[in-house]
């Protein structure tokens, strides 16, 4: 396993997120509470881009129809029908630099 630069963490403020390109893959970082944590981009439901959406503490908010994951693990919180979790990656802090296992 390897770890991949993501990003600064000065460029992720405590309770925001940011998408990141990796290997081709969209991933989106969130910092809450000084803790970051990735999972992929995309919607289970429909496929839109969960970094267009909000965050509220860990719950990742799609901005299409409300689909509500949380961001530390990848498990869906909150949807009327039942979708599939994001996949979601380990990341680590060195110094300044926020990485992400693959």
């Amino acid at each position: 396993m390897g770890k991949i630069i993501l990003c600064k963490s000065n460029e992720i403020e405590s309770g925001s997120m940011k998408l990141v390109n990796v290997d081709g893959k969209q991933i989106v970082v969130a910092n809450v509470g000084g803790n970051y944590f990735a999972c992929d981009d995309t919607c289970t439901h429909s496929g839109a881009s969960l970094s267009e959406g909000t965050i509220d503490g860990s719950t990742i908010t799609c901005g299409w129809h409300g689909a509500k994951f949380d961001c530390t693990n990848g498990k869906l919180a909150e949807f009327p029908a039942k979708i599939n979790d994001l996949k979601s990656y380990t990341v680590t802090k060195d110094v300044e630099d926020i990485f992400i296992e693959v």
